[in-house]
């Protein structure tokens, strides 16, 4: 006997949007939607702040009502200012904030009488002869147990899979209002590589303009290691300052996050019931840290399986082309054979914007990506593709907890 049909662990981007498309019993032909109840943590360290998700789709997408902004225009800047303006149509780039989204979808989960919630910490999923069990405790110290037939687990791993490169992504940014018009809100900066570079990996300015005098600015790093919270905001400070020339500005909220980059090979399936979704079952993109349009994929074809009748695996989020090529981008770059800001500017530069961003999202034919990698330092690349075979897998702990996605 089942507590419920569905259980899902976590309730960000891939738990909230795997519940909604499992209780969308709008299925021709198909069967009704299971009882679902998503465990989501009581308020504290364990449930995740709030954060911006990007992601690129053509416009009419089933979130376009509740996006912070979209953009039509993308740049990319050199270190020494040269920029790289395209526009992807019909592709755009769109931002959408974790409470808009959150809000979007318990609204359509309301109404819906196969869906309940319950908070509580999940501390443990056990596999049972048939099913699994959800074990954890209320924020009031009380015992839960939970006994469903398919477990969907999105909290992080403990340790990362074993992979031979892993580099972390880690960023702060603070959402600005200047006291004069500084942005341009027609343009997203994807990157913006007027910032001083470490010593080991790579940095960059990333503006999200949402009006002439707002923006989300952030400083990223591509490397071994997370900084403390001031050097973040130093080096924000340095970015406003003196290469964006911002003048006054107020700081109106903030968000930080670290998303591991890895060639590790995420689990997707731990037990006969139990699956790992979102970045916990490798929704994360490798060499970019995008995971919010993998998490869609992911979820829809999860809720498909299971509305056909079928065993609800999740399936791989990107497809074994992309993540070979992946492998070699962050073994590249780690080992410092390639500059990344030549790297990065160079693809941008060369490649035409909607097929470059075709490519990250693992939508590109075979030519396609051949055509590009030619694009890449060939020769440091290849010397990387010979390399790769050779090295050992090794797990490290996860130092910080994977996001739901790159903003």
């Amino acid at each position: 006997m089942y507590d419920t049909e569905v259980a899902i662990v976590g309730a960000g981007a891939a738990g909230l949007s795997l519940a909604y498309r499992l209780c969308d019993a709008a299925k021709p032909g198909g069967r009704l939607g299971p009882e679902v109840t998503l465990v989501d943590a009581p308020p504290g360290p364990l449930r995740p702040p709030e954060r911006t998700w990007c992601f690129w789709e053509e416009p009419g997408g089933e979130y376009d009502g509740v996006l912070a902004a979209s953009w039509d225009r993308l740049r990319v800047r050199g270190a020494g200012g040269a920029e790289v303006v395209g526009q992807p149509a019909p592709l755009r780039y769109k931002m959408l904030r974790s409470r808009d989204f959150e809000a979007a979808v318990e609204r359509r989960l309301g109404p819906s009488p196969f869906f309940r919630r319950l908070t509580a910490d999940v501390t443990d999923v056990a596999e049972l002869p048939q099913g699994a069990e959800v074990r954890g405790t209320t924020a009031g110290g009380e015992p839960v147990r939970l006994r469903a037939r398919w477990v969907f687990d999105s909290r992080p791993p403990q340790r990362l899979p074993p992979a031979r490169t892993v580099l972390l992504q880690h960023f702060r940014g603070w959402f600005v209002r200047t006291e004069r018009p500084v942005f341009d809100p027609a343009v997203a900066d994807l990157m913006d590589f007027r910032t001083p570079q470490p010593a080991h990996g790579l940095s960059f300015g990333y503006v999200l303009p949402t009006g002439p005098d707002e923006a989300l600015v952030e400083y990223t790093e591509f490397s071994a290691t997370a900084l403390a919270r001031e050097e973040y905001e130093q080096a924000l400070r340095h970015y406003l300052g003196e290469v964006l020339k911002a003048g006054p500005y107020e700081v109106t909220a903030a968000e930080q996050g670290v998303i591991p980059m890895s060639d590790g090979r995420y689990p997707r399936r731990v037990g006969q019931s139990v699956f790992r979704i979102g970045a916990a079952g490798g929704a994360t993109r490798p060499s970019t840290g995008y995971t919010f349009a993998a998490v869609q994929r992911q979820t829809r074809a999860v809720a498909e399986a299971y509305h056909q009748g079928r065993t609800p695996v999740p399936p791989p989020p990107h497809p074994a082309r992309s993540r070979a090529m992946d492998a070699v981008m962050l073994r590249a770059l780690d080992s410092g054979r390639v500059d990344g800001d030549r790297f990065f500017t160079g693809l941008f530069e060369h490649v035409p914007m909607e097929r470059l961003l075709r490519f990250l999202d693992g939508r590109t034919r075979m030519r396609e990506d051949f055509a590009i990698g030619l694009r890449t330092p060939v020769l440091p690349m290849l010397r990387t593709v010979a390399e790769l075979p050779w090295l050992r897998r090794r797990s490290l702990p996860l130092r910080a907890g994977p996001g739901d996605g790159r903003p």
